[in-house]
């Protein structure tokens, strides 16, 4: 989404305010939080309270009749974290004084008085649950007169493709540098070596990156396959791939790969900023081949793949990823990661933290 320079909070009453360790420059965090981002997979929400956390924002996540309440992780009464409660029929129990919570965070019951009425102060701070990819997203100030501003994911639904979700994946780092990891072309013939690449395929021929409403596009054609190492599987001579980026700021992506007789393998990568320094990624991904076999297979294979950048995106310095294009040095390879900053910085992101 689209969002002005200056965001001026103070003409904003439904304007949130930062977490109390937040590690985020606050400006930074103002525009985050009206970004939609997945924060669980769906699958994982039952009546049990979970926690996890937003934007330095502890959450808590519980399903009742059926419909997903994300809310903050603190009951109202004195501020015990909700994920230490208990889940029963009609919601769940504040694990301190036995309050209960149900559909929408309403406070239902207060134990130590049934027959006085409940005060609105003791309902839940509650966020927006949409289910979207076997993903749970929230916004933590959505805009009312604005649609959730979701990623698309090309094929998801097409017939003949085959879904499947790698599991929540944990990265300390900033999920600004885990996206330009992915978007980065240069680095399979140092990194992926025991997947897909190979390490004499190390040229990058050119590519291009065309602008797009929220984010930008970029194809790039080459000879570097995307069959697993230990397959037997080649691609026909002189057959080149094509690997297709399509950029939603600030931190998601879509790849579709181009494979031989019109296969397709689509990677929605996600990068959700659990706080400055540590993201969680999430990956719906999917394909039009080999839909006979296991999807573990695939999602085996792409686990191994982020395992091989992990280290790497948790050892940049500074950890933080400077918009400056003048603050790092930077190669004809890296057309994606300039435009990324620079798209970035067009938006009004600033430093985001101080490293």
């Amino acid at each position: 989404m689209s969002i002005s320079h200056g965001i001026n909070r103070g003409a904003c009453a439904d304007a949130p305010a930062p977490p109390t360790a937040c590690s985020f420059d606050a400006e930074d965090w103002y525009r985050l939080a009206r970004c939609w981002f997945p924060v669980m997979e769906a699958e994982r929400v039952t009546g049990k309270p979970m926690p996890t956390m937003l934007l330095d924002q502890p959450l808590v996540l519980y399903r009742v009749d059926g419909a997903i309440v994300v809310a903050r992780d603190a009951c109202p009464h004195r501020g015990v974290p909700l994920s230490m409660g208990h889940a029963e029929a009609e919601g769940i129990r504040c694990a301190y004084h036995g309050l209960r919570f149900g559909a929408g965070g309403r406070c239902t019951e207060i134990p130590s008085q049934p027959d006085h009425p409940i005060p609105d102060r003791l309902h839940l701070q509650v966020y927006p649950a949409i289910e979207r990819y076997g993903l749970v997203w929230t916004c933590l100030w959505p805009e009312a007169e604005r649609a959730p501003d979701i990623p698309p994911m090309p094929h998801f639904g097409d017939t003949g493709f085959q879904h499947a979700l790698c599991p929540c994946y944990p990265i300390d780092c900033f999920a600004g540098r885990q996206m330009e990891g992915f978007l980065d072309v240069a680095h399979f013939a140092w990194v992926h070596t025991t997947t897909f690449a190979r390490a004499d395929e190390r040229e990058v021929p050119a590519y291009t990156v065309c602008a797009t409403r929220n984010g930008f596009t970029a194809n790039y054609l080459s000879t570097i396959a995307n069959y697993p190492l230990e397959s037997a599987r080649r691609a026909p001579p002189g057959f080149i791939w094509r690997r297709q980026f399509d950029v939603h700021l600030p931190f998601a992506a879509s790849l579709v790969l181009h494979f031989p007789e019109g296969g397709r393998a689509v990677i929605l990568n996600i990068a959700t900023p659990v706080s400055a320094r540590r993201t969680h990624l999430f990956v719906p991904v999917s394909r039009n081949f080999d839909t006979d076999h296991p999807v573990e297979e695939m999602l085996a294979f792409n686990l191994r793949v982020f395992d091989e950048d992990r280290p790497l995106a948790e050892a940049q310095r500074p950890r933080n990823l400077p918009l400056d294009v003048r603050q790092e040095a930077h190669i004809t390879a890296d057309r994606s990661s300039l435009a990324y900053r620079r798209a970035l910085a067009k938006q009004g992101y600033g430093r985001f933290f101080d490293d």
